[in-house]
């Protein structure tokens, strides 16, 4: 039986980080799939440290909150640098794409028709920081932080992934951006996993919005 187990409703979402890290780093997991009928009766939500998915084991420890469920695995896994002050920045990096990712969120579920323009033109902004710390690592050439791929690198892909379909040219000015998501997206077994109908076929958010 897998070691790892993803409790969550049948979206990417908030896992879909977590599933590329373990695809790519040839783990298998199981996934426990919450439709929203279930979600709303209201035991499960109840029995949830915060009334909220994704909820994770591994083994016999249970977590919640995607970010440190995904720092969890870059510990457990080697994914967390090479060192403290690489694990540092890592940390600065995952804080940010968290960041980008509730303005996201809040455009998706509570203002899309009114504020998908707005949120676009500024995009650019938004997007900058993270093609400024490519740019001091290796010349963009490699990952985000360090030589070696971190749990913050699956985070931030699966951000530029999901911002590429919200806005297709969104990083047509941002050429290290661009070859750092066709980089990574071509790693072997992230792009099996990402041409899978596990990713294909899942849609990005719970309202149908992307």
């Amino acid at each position: 039986m897998p070691p790892y187990t993803i409790i969550y409703f049948p979206v990417r979402g908030r896992c879909e980080a977590m599933r590329m890290l373990l695809a790519d780093q040839g783990q298998s997991w199981k996934e426990e799939v919450v439709t929203m009928e279930t979600w709303m009766k209201g035991s499960l939500k109840a029995s949830c440290l915060y009334g909220q998915l994704p909820k994770f084991q591994d083994g016999d420890l249970t977590l919640y909150q995607s970010n440190a469920i995904l720092r969890h695995l870059g510990r457990s896994l080697g994914l967390y640098g090479k060192d403290q002050q690489e694990a540092a920045l890592l940390d600065v990096v995952n804080d940010g794409v968290e960041e980008l990712r509730c303005k996201y969120a809040l455009l998706i579920y509570t203002n899309y028709e009114a504020g998908k323009e707005e949120y676009v033109k500024a995009l650019p902004g938004y997007l900058k920081p993270f093609e400024t710390l490519l740019s001091q690592n290796e010349g963009g050439q490699a990952f985000i932080v360090g030589n070696q791929i971190s749990f913050a690198d699956y985070n931030l892909l699966d951000l530029l992934l999901i911002h590429q379909v919200l806005a297709p040219s969104c990083l047509d000015s941002f050429p290290l951006l661009s070859a750092y998501v066709a980089r990574l997206s071509a790693r072997p077994k992230l792009k099996a996993f990402l041409s899978s109908p596990e990713h294909v076929n899942h849609p990005i958010n719970g309202n149908g919005k992307q």
